[in-house]
């Protein structure tokens, strides 16, 4: 067969571009209202579960890591450093497709809650470490002169007053933590932004969905954001 009778058979089995009609509105708000309920549902059962059980856990385990580095002996605490910075310091993206790839047998939710909760416990961890070395030297010794135990000193007297002026950065990296969901989309969890995306590659119509994605993050920690700030203040006008 020549080359010519060879490009026009190759020619006749590739299929007809296919043409998509671009005639509509820019968008479409008859079709944004019918995708609501999907990117809310997403939102509700993904998104805002992720964050906030995700947070929960980032906040305690950022605790213990915080006081195990200033009480443990030099050499664990040096451990603990280590392993915090390295967590802290890989991308929650190249930790998510590890985990997901490691830990086959586990749901992939699950594998991202885990993730998210202990890679921005490495981060709260530093914002509890600077609010547990803001407490005066004083009232250290003024446990220590009363003969409080180590235990009742930490729960009674330091942790209580650290937590006044770390409280607002928690609530950023809670923030940040929000909007890093996306991410989840590697270990194909199919969160807000991801099922937008499916509707877009299924309906040929990105701006609605992604108008609406973004609607939805900027509704969710705006509000969280203002809460934060009044906080942040009343806790600096209470101290």
């Amino acid at each position: 067969m020549s080359t010519l009778s060879t490009a026009a058979v190759l020619a006749q089995e590739v299929d007809e571009p296919t043409i998509i009609d671009d005639s509509g509105p820019i968008f479409d708000w008859g079709f944004a209202v019918d995708i609501l309920p999907d990117m809310l549902m997403a939102f509700l059962q993904v998104t805002l579960v992720v964050t906030l059980v995700g947070t929960l856990i980032a906040a305690v385990l950022g605790l213990v890591i915080a006081i195990l580095i200033m009480v443990l002996p030099g050499p664990l605490a040096w451990i603990v450093r280590w392993a915090a910075n390295f967590i802290r310091m890989t991308p929650i993206v190249v930790q998510l497709i590890f985990l997901f790839w490691t830990f086959l047998w586990m749901d992939p939710m699950t594998i991202g809650i885990i993730v998210f909760g202990v890679h921005y416990a490495t981060y709260m961890s530093e914002v509890y470490r600077a609010g547990i070395e803001s407490v005066p030297k004083g009232q250290w010794e003024a446990t220590t002169a009363l003969s409080m135990s180590a235990m009742r000193t930490w729960r009674r007297v330091v942790i209580p007053q650290a937590l006044r002026s770390t409280v607002p950065s928690l609530g950023n990296y809670a923030i940040s933590m929000f909007k890093d969901t996306p991410f989840l989309f590697v270990i194909s969890v199919a969160e807000m932004v991801t099922v937008a995306q499916t509707i877009g590659a299924q309906t040929f119509r990105y701006n609605e969905p992604i108008t609406i994605a973004g609607l939805i993050f900027l509704a969710a920690s705006y509000p969280t954001a203002v809460l934060i700030n009044r906080l942040e203040k009343r806790l600096a006008y209470a101290h």
